[in-house]
């Protein structure tokens, strides 16, 4: 019953309300159309056997299959209607030609138009005194911004500073603002991409709508001015991150799942995108066409991440690898699989660039070489969190002393780099804690990201 009424909504505009014992009416949806019809639904409004043999009668013959042009041409299934306008119905007998194209738009429903690109700025100032934006890095904090990270000590925080509501869906990426960390990007599963201020107010600053689906991933360019974003629409965007105008548009018809720009200054108009159909794309910005094409993985690209001295990378897929590539040439130089290995959804590299530490589906955090020798060093196993299932982001603090990720229970957890031992393990979210990541300047202060929606911060 609920199939039939609900093929008769799609097509005719209308069904019988669930509710009409509650004192609801019998139809929702269009009733006048109802009321025309006399309620009746799709299993009604079928062709009776007489009326599917008049209509018969009506169809020119199929001609013969010898003759391709002229009078008696071959028709077969294709011959049209004698006479098109007395084989429809009035609404008061319908035949199976009504039903014929309602089930047709029931079956193929309109492709929805992609959504128009527009940003909105949120914050109370747009420009200061001086006519700067909040692109501007800040002096007037007790913290100098400008220094090189990782030059000072990181401790681990104690406690939440600030909860920013964030997406009304989950939180699927955090990134904080290269080398200065003064404002925060996240994209959300709502398919908004938004821009926060980490210091005076910490308010909303601007947001990005432009995707018709979650957005998956984003990634800051090297001096902030633009940024992508990836989502489950199959589409990659370049945002002017001060003016929120969307530059150019990407795509391959599949769903990217993460982005990379090259981390060399002088290749900041090209990045790679690991895609769903096993490929990793690389695009040139310039001119939004694709460059060069790595496709030797056997299932989808999951992560990309560069190492030694950005000339390689190293990517993990769903097919429970890890391949090493250089830079334009689609051949891998290293492949590494175990039997025992598991599917890697996410890694990161170490700020020495010696290591990669990629997360294992078996509630484990495995770590690889980054530098001639790509192969796992078993003895950095680290273990204690539960992360089956679900692709959390693993990360480093600015001075690798500290590496941190996220749990199914919401739990934020870090350990020690050289002894592989859990030091500390708080609540964080209500849900499952899909992104952290640390400030690049600050001491002790992180920021985490779950499936509630919700993005704290840490000191």
């Amino acid at each position: 019953m609920f199939n039939i009424q609900h093929r008769t909504f799609q097509a005719l505009g209308y069904a019988r309300n669930p509710s009409f014992a509650t004192g609801a009416g019998e139809f929702t949806g269009d009733v006048a159309a109802a009321e025309r019809r006399g309620g009746r639904d799709m299993l009604d409004l079928r062709a009776t056997k007489a009326q599917a043999r008049a209509l018969k009668r009506k169809r020119e013959s199929k001609g013969d299959a010898h003759v391709l042009d002229g009078e008696n041409a071959y028709k077969g299934p294709w011959a049209a209607y004698a006479d098109p306008d007395s084989s429809s119905s009035s609404d008061d007998e319908p035949s199976s030609d009504d039903e014929a194209p309602a089930a047709a738009a029931a079956a193929e429903p309109a492709v929805p138009a992609p959504p128009v690109e527009k940003s909105t700025f949120h914050g109370s100032v747009e420009r200061d005194y001086l006519g700067r934006t909040y692109m501007h890095v800040p002096r007037d904090l007790d913290v100098d911004l400008n220094k090189e990270p990782g030059e000072q000590s990181w401790y681990l925080p104690k406690r939440k500073i600030h909860t920013w509501p964030g997406h009304y869906k989950g939180v699927s990426a955090l990134r904080f603002f290269p080398k200065h960390g003064h404002l925060l990007l996240s994209a959300g599963m709502d398919g908004k991409v938004k821009l926060w201020d980490c210091y005076h107010k910490r308010e909303l600053l601007r947001s990005y709508v432009g995707h018709g689906k979650a957005v998956k991933d984003a990634y800051f360019t090297n001096d902030g001015t633009k940024f992508l974003s990836a989502s489950y629409d199959a589409t990659i965007k370049l945002w002017d991150t001060e003016t929120g105008q969307c530059i150019s548009r990407f795509g391959t018809g599949k769903t990217p799942n993460c982005v990379r720009f090259n981390p060399d200054d002088d290749k900041q108009d090209q990045f790679l995108a690991g895609m769903s159909d096993k490929k990793i794309v690389q695009f040139d910005t310039r001119t939004t066409e694709i460059v060069q094409e790595y496709d030797h993985h056997l299932g989808a690209v999951n992560s990309i991440t560069f190492v030694d001295d950005n000339r390689r990378f190293m990517t993990t897929s769903d097919d429970k690898s890890i391949r090493v590539w250089e830079w334009q040439i689609n051949v891998p130089i290293k492949f590494i699989a175990d039997p025992q290995q598991h599917s890697m959804p996410t890694a990161a590299l170490h700020p020495s660039g010696k290591y990669v530490a990629a997360q294992s589906m078996d509630n484990t955090i495995l770590v690889f070489g980054a530098t001639d020798r790509f192969r796992q060093n078993r003895k950095r196993v680290f273990r204690g969190h539960n992360c089956a299932g679900y692709g959390i982001e693993v990360n480093f603090s600015p001075d690798g002393r500290w590496l941190m990720s996220g749990d199914t229970g919401g739990y934020a957890c870090f350990w020690d780099w050289k002894t592989t031992q859990l030091k500390s393990k708080f609540k964080a979210h209500d849900g499952c804690l899909v992104c952290i990541a640390a400030h690049p300047q600050e001491s002790s202060k992180v920021v985490t990201g779950g499936l509630d929606g919700k993005i704290c911060y840490w000191d």
